[in-house]
């Protein structure tokens, strides 16, 4: 007869199906427990929050669970991505634990048509938060992108991404905390950690960004989504790195538009001044800072 083997106490990863997650102690696993404990408030925005170890992408996971009527306030963080998209379609991943990965699922009562702010919203979130937390500025490239200056150089630090549901939004947020420069996807990429931040405890910074989009967000919602009456264009401006640029904006079916970022806008979109002194609006496309040639 053999005696069962008694259960591990899944302490620190003991008894933790598959690899533990503190194999790097640089970057424990989040406490999905405590999260819940901390952001999951009577009468607050964040009603469910899930921690998984591994997905392909949160946005297409909480995609599903919107459709499948999942509430308003629903958050989804990845300690990995393995096919995580950005913008166009594009595809990125980073080790396990290395950043904040995550989709928040919106039911806003805002017009529709101010739903174009949700990036920018969520953005301004994410600077402010990284500002006062970690004491990093972290500047807003338009559309989507979080940027940090390392060295002279602007580099991307994050980036952000929207789909809509039906009416249901699905905001994703990639964020690298950690990544060391060997890891890296591209020389222009950077972390918090290569940025000299005070803090990279990915807890910490979670439960302060969320608390920061709640607040944000809820004036947003009670100025009816309304950019000027919210705070929210005047606290873009001031963090946009974009805006006063010289730019290129690859545009679709391989147009391109050159000016000067002059402003955004009431719907969020990029206004660009040719050199004719047309203003343009775009609502979509690859914007790359041009820098001024030399005298």
């Amino acid at each position: 007869m053999t005696e069962d083997r008694p259960r591990r106490s899944g302490l620190r990863g003991f008894g933790h199906e598959g690899p533990s997650p503190w194999t790097d102690l640089d970057r424990p696993p989040l406490d999905a427990a405590a999260l819940r404990h901390d952001l999951l408030v009577p009468g607050g925005l964040w009603t469910a929050l899930d921690v998984v170890e591994l997905t392909g992408s949160t946005n297409t996971d909480l995609t599903e669970r919107a459709r499948a009527g999942a509430a308003d306030g629903t958050v989804l963080i990845a300690e990995q991505q393995d096919a995580a998209r950005g913008r166009l379609d594009r595809r990125w991943s980073a080790p396990a634990r290395s950043g904040l990965f995550m989709s928040l699922l919106l039911r806003p009562t805002a017009p529709r048509e101010r739903l174009g702010w949700l990036p920018i919203l969520v953005g301004v979130s994410v600077a402010s938060t990284l500002s006062r937390v970690a004491g990093v500025q972290a500047g807003l490239k338009w559309p989507n992108d979080l940027q940090v200056e390392i060295d002279g150089a602007e580099r991307k630090l994050g980036g952000i991404l929207t789909e809509l549901t039906g009416e249901a939004v699905v905001v994703g947020l990639g964020l690298n905390v950690s990544l060391r420069a060997d890891e890296l996807p591209v020389p222009t990429a950077a972390s918090l950690a290569l940025a000299g931040a005070e803090v990279t405890d990915r807890a910490i910074l979670l439960r302060a960004l969320l608390r920061e989009f709640a607040e944000l967000y809820g004036e947003w919602q009670a100025a009816h989504g309304d950019p000027q009456a919210s705070g929210l264009l005047p606290a873009y401006t001031a963090r946009c790195t974009t805006l006063g640029r010289q730019v290129r904006v690859q545009l679709p079916g391989d147009r391109e538009l050159l000016g000067e970022a002059v402003a955004l806008d009431g719907d969020g979109r990029l206004v660009v001044r040719t050199a004719d002194g047309t203003r343009q609006a775009v609502g979509a496309g690859d914007v790359v800072h041009v820098r001024p040639e030399p005298r």
